[in-house]
Formats: C-alpha cells, structure tokens, sequence
C-alpha cells in the first residue's frame, strides 16, 4: 500500500509542478526511501534530512530550541516544525515529518507508540497562511512495526492533504 501511495503522491506533485521533502526522526530514512524507491522520484522528491539527535532537530532543521527544551521531541508542534524546516531548507514546496517513539523504552514520557506526524505545503489561496496537517498516533508492535505505521501514516497523510486516492 505504501509504495502505491507513494507513487500517488509523487505522480500528483509532478502533474502540478511541486516538489517534496521530508524530515526524519524515528523513521530514521525509511519515510525518504519510501519514495525513492518510485521510479522517477527524481523529478519530484528534493531530499530529506534525518535528524535523530534532539540537538540536530534545532540545527538542521530550524525547530526552535525553546519547543524542545519545554514539549521535548515527540510533540505535534514538533513535527509541523521538523516539516517546516525540511520545506524551507530544502527548497521544496511540500514536506513530511515523523517524529516519535518506537521503542525499545519509552522516552521523555511518551509511551513507545506513540507518534507525531505532519505536513506542511503551500497556501490553498493567495494571503493564506501555509497548510498544515499533523497527527497524532498510537502505533502497535515492536519496533520495526512502530517504524513502518509511521511510514505509511506519512505517506497517508500527504496523499489525503493533495487529495490523491
């Protein structure tokens, strides 16, 4: 299912001449790999930036420190941030963002689970703010099956903003 929407979203975007990014915490690349692995990606998908580390989520992509030192990294505004900062830095006009716990352990009193994930584009209409779309997950499993719910959930979400089937 995830590769299909995959190649959705992306077949969308390049008909309307925008282009994608992502921002990666738990997903560690997987979000990112989820559309290069779709023929002709190249046209679409700017890159991505994977910023494990709490400190690189401020560095690389621009979350202000004071929303990670008072929310921690597993929080909506959080993730709306890491997909802000992805579509800024990458120059794109569309952005996905994961930002969770798999586990093994719970962290920062988020139980292992629970994920945020968000997507920032551009204005519906002209002197609109940008879109932003996040949510909030509470994923089974171990590790590896936290990881890929959050996958699919992104791929999900950016499908049901673009309105892609």
């Amino acid at each position: 299912m995830t590769e299909e929407q995959a190649a959705a979203v992306l077949k969308a975007l390049q008909e309307r001449g925008e282009t994608l990014a992502v921002a990666e915490s738990l997903t560690g690349g997987l979000l990112a790999a989820a559309f290069v692995q779709v023929p002709g990606a190249s046209r679409v998908f700017r890159g991505g930036i994977v910023a494990y580390a709490t400190e690189l989520k401020a560095r690389l992509l621009g979350v202000p420190p004071p929303l990670l030192s008072s929310h921690g990294p597993v929080d909506p505004s959080v993730a709306a941030a890491l997909a802000a900062g992805a579509r800024e830095r990458c120059g794109a006009d569309w952005a996905a963002a994961t930002t969770g716990v798999a586990g093994p352990d719970p962290q920062a009193g988020q139980p292992v689970g629970r994920v945020y994930i968000a997507v920032v584009g551009p204005p519906a209409a002209h002197g609109q703010p940008e879109r932003v779309e996040v949510r909030e997950l509470t994923l089974p499993g171990d590790r590896a099956a936290v990881r890929s719910g959050a996958v699919e959930a992104a791929v999900g979400l950016l499908a049901e903003t673009l309105g892609v089937s």
